[in-house]
Order: structure tokens, then C-alpha cells, then sequence
């Protein structure tokens, strides 16, 4: 394997492993956290770690929703577009997050603060519409809630880069 800090992260997170392809899932989504991504060079050292086909190691990567090829933003926001939400302005708060960031959904802004992602539920009907940010729930939002809960998630994340 190749000696770039980024393969050298990924050889010390499959350390962790023994060399059983049980354990993929878990190794990808530790990649997952430690990038915001999966690069395809883990995948490669991980198919090679596990003795694998890459093709095995791509087709889990590319099945759960919870694993990304591309780059996600620092916090990733999502809308809720469920029947409660999408009754009760999810649609508008979903193009008012657009709007401001710059972004549609699926995308992360160019500063890789911020990924927009819509979703069918977040279980918090009685607070529709809804949004979470990171671990953060914002419920019975308006339109003019987004900006301010916008500015706020941006200076934490600049606060935290700057730690």
C-alpha cells in the first residue's frame, strides 16, 4: 500500500480488524466517518486487506444510503418531505435551505460546511415541518428560522476548524 497520510489512516483503521470480510460494513463506515466519504483508493485497500473483489467492496458502498462516494459536508442537513412536513411547509423550507446555501439537494457547498439531503421521515411528525442538522432536531420551523439556524451552524463549524 501506498504511504499518503490518507492510506496511511485508512491501514490503521483496518488494523483494527481482523482480515474477515464480516467486518466491511463496519471498516467502510469508519472510513466514512474519518473522510465525510468513501474514497475509491480505501475501497482498493480494502478489498485488498479483506481479499476481496473491489466489485464486492464498491456493491456494499453503493447500497446503504448511510455510505457516500462523494464528499459530504461537515453537517449534513436534512429535510424531512414526509406527508406531515411536505403539509405543513416542507417544501418551502426545503427551497429556502437551497436558496441560501446555494445548493440543491444531494449537493455540498463549495466551503464543504454544509450537504443538502432530503428524507421521507424523520419521525418528529408532531413537530413538522422538520429538519435536523448533525444530532440537532429543528421542528415547527418557518422560513424565517432557516436563515438564523443556518448563520448559527456555520460559525459552530468555523469555531470548531479553528480549534
Amino acid at each position: 500500500m501506498s504511504s499518503t497520510t490518507s492510506d496511511m489512516v485508512v491501514d490503521a483503521l483496518l488494523a483494527q480488524y481482523e482480515r474477515n470480510p464480516r467486518f466491511l460494513l463496519q471498516v467502510l463506515l469508519d472510513v466514512q466517518d474519518r473522510f465525510r466519504y468513501v474514497p475509491t483508493s480505501a475501497m482498493r485497500s480494502i478489498a485488498e486487506y479483506f481479499d476481496i473483489p473491489e466489485s464486492r467492496v464498491f456493491a456494499v458502498a453503493t447500497f446503504y444510503k448511510a455510505l457516500s462516494l462523494t464528499p459530504k459536508g461537515e453537517k449534513i442537513i436534512k429535510v424531512c418531505q414526509g406527508t406531515a412536513c411536505h403539509l405543513r411547509g416542507g417544501k418551502q423550507i426545503l427551497k429556502t435551505i437551497s436558496e441560501n446555501l446555494g445548493i440543491s439537494a444531494g449537493e455540498t457547498t463549495e466551503d464543504g460546511i454544509f450537504t443538502l439531503e432530503t428524507v421521507n421521515c424523520l419521525g418528529c411528525c408532531a413537530m413538522a415541518p422538520v429538519m435536523t442538522i448533525g444530532d440537532k432536531v429543528y421542528g415547527k420551523l418557518n422560513v424565517n428560522d432557516v436563515e438564523n439556524i443556518l448563520e448559527a451552524e456555520r460559525k459552530d463549524a468555523l469555531f470548531l476548524k479553528a480549534k
